[in-house]
C-alpha cells in the first residue's frame, strides 16, 4: 500500500501516519519528493484495508498495491530510477556498459583487459574474486588478493568495479574493495545475503536466477529495497530451457516486462545467457533495441587460457567492433554512455 501525503503536510502529521502504520505491525518507507511525501507501507497489505487512514490529517491519498513486490513497483515510483556507480548513471537513458574477465586472474592480465574495453567505451569494470563453480576442483579465484588487482586497474582507468559477493560474511571485504557488488544467479534467492547487501548503500547488480520467473527477480529485488538500499540494478542472463545449442535461453522479452512493472533500471548479459561468442555481438544489439539499461560482456585478451568461462569471451578488437555498433543504436534511441 501506498499512502500520499498532501504537498502541506506537517513533520507531525507525517510522524502519526508512520506511528499508525507501526501500531498495525508494518513497516513504513518513507519516500520524500520535492513537492509531496509518499509512504510506502511493506507488510499485509488486508491488515489496513480496514483502517480509515485517508481520515487521518495530511494524508491525500490511500493506494492499495496488489503486486507483492511493493517497493520495485511501478506504482511506487513512477519514474524511472537512475543508479550510480561511481560517476557513472545506469537507468533513465543512460547505460551501464559493462566489461572484463570472468574471472580476476592476474593484475596484468586484468590491466591489460581493462584498457582495451576502456578504449572502446565500456564504463564499469568487471572481475570475479569469488568464483561459484559446479566443480570444486575448478578456480575458485583470488579472493582478497583479487579485489586488491580490480580496485587498483580500476582506478588506474578511472572505471568503477563490479564484483560477485557470495556470502554475506564477504560483505564487509567486498564493500571495502569494489564500486558495486554483484549478486550471481546461484544466489538471487539468498535472502540471508540480500539483506545484509540491503543494509548498505552499496549499488546492487541482481542477475536472474536459472529457473527464476520476473516475479521472483522482483521479489529478491524487494529485499533489498526493504532493508533501505534503494540502489539495484536487474540483470537478464538467460533461464534454463530444453534447448541446448546455448548455454541458456535468453530471454529478451524481460526487458520490457521488467520495465512496465518496476522503475528499477535492467541490463541484459549476453555473454552467460548465451555462452557463444557468435551470438554475443546480435544479442547486445537486440538488447539495447529492447530498452535495456545496459550490456554485461566477458571480454579476455586470450580466451583459451582464460581460468574461467573462457568460450563466451570477446576478443578486445571484437568487443570494439560490437561497441561501435552499440553506440550507433544508442545515437538513434536517445541513450548515452
Amino acid at each position: 500500500m501506498i499512502i500520499v501525503l498532501k504537498p502541506d503536510s506537517t513533520p507531525a502529521e507525517i510522524d502519526h501516519v508512520i506511528e499508525r502504520i507501526q501500531d498495525l505491525g508494518l513497516k513504513p518507507h518513507v519516500s520524500t519528493g520535492e513537492h509531496r511525501t509518499i509512504i510506502g507501507v511493506i507488510g499485509d497489505e488486508s491488515k489496513m484495508q480496514a483502517q480509515p487512514l485517508q481520515a487521518i490529517a495530511g494524508v491525500e491519498q490511500v493506494l492499495p498495491i496488489m503486486k507483492p513486490f511493493k517497493m520495485a513497483s511501478r506504482e511506487f515510483h513512477k519514474a524511472d530510477t537512475v543508479v550510480n556507480v561511481g560517476k557513472v548513471k545506469i537507468g533513465g537513458g543512460h547505460l551501464g556498459m559493462i566489461a572484463g574477465p570472468c574471472a580476476i586472474e592476474s593484475v596484468w592480465i586484468l590491466d591489460e583487459i581493462a584498457g582495451a574495453v576502456k578504449k572502446a567505451g565500456a564504463n564499469i569494470l568487471r572481475g570475479g574474486a569469488f568464483k561459484p563453480r559446479t566443480s570444486p576442483y575448478s578456480f575458485q579465484g583470488l579472493g582478497e588478493d583479487g579485489l586488491k588487482f580490480l580496485q587498483d586497474v580500476g582506478q588506474k582507468h578511472d572505471m568503477p568495479t563490479v564484483t560477485e559477493v557470495m556470502d554475506p560474511r564477504q560483505i564487509p571485504l567486498v564493500e571495502k574493495y569494489a564500486d558495486m557488488f554483484q549478486i550471481g544467479a546461484r544466489n538471487m534467492q539468498n535472502f540471508d545475503l540480500l539483506k545484509e547487501i540491503g543494509q548498505t548503500k552499496k549499488p546492487v547488480l541482481m542477475k536472474r536466477g536459472m529457473s527464476a520467473t520476473v516475479k521472483d527477480l522482483l521479489m529478491s529485488a524487494e529485499y533489498v529495497l526493504s532493508e533501505g538500499n534503494p540502489n539495484v540494478v536487474l540483470c537478464e542472463r538467460g533461464v534454463r530451457s530444453f534447448e541446448d545449442s546455448t548455454r541458456n535461453m535468453l530471454d529478451m522479452s524481460a526487458v520490457p516486462n521488467v520495465q512496465g512493472q518496476s522503475h528499477l533500471p535492467i541490463i541484459v548479459d549476453p555473454s552467460h545467457a548465451t555462452g557463444r561468442t557468435d551470438l554475443i555481438p546480435p544479442m547486445a544489439l537486440a538488447s539495447i533495441a529492447a530498452g535495456a539499461d545496459g550490456v554485461h560482456i566477458e571480454v579476455h585478451s586470450c580466451p583459451e587460457k582464460a581460468l574461467s568461462d573462457g568460450p563466451q569471451a570477446l576478443l578486445p578488437p571484437k568487443y570494439a567492433e560490437v561497441m561501435a555498433q552499440i553506440r550507433k543504436l544508442a545515437e538513434v534511441l536517445g541513450k548515452v554512455f
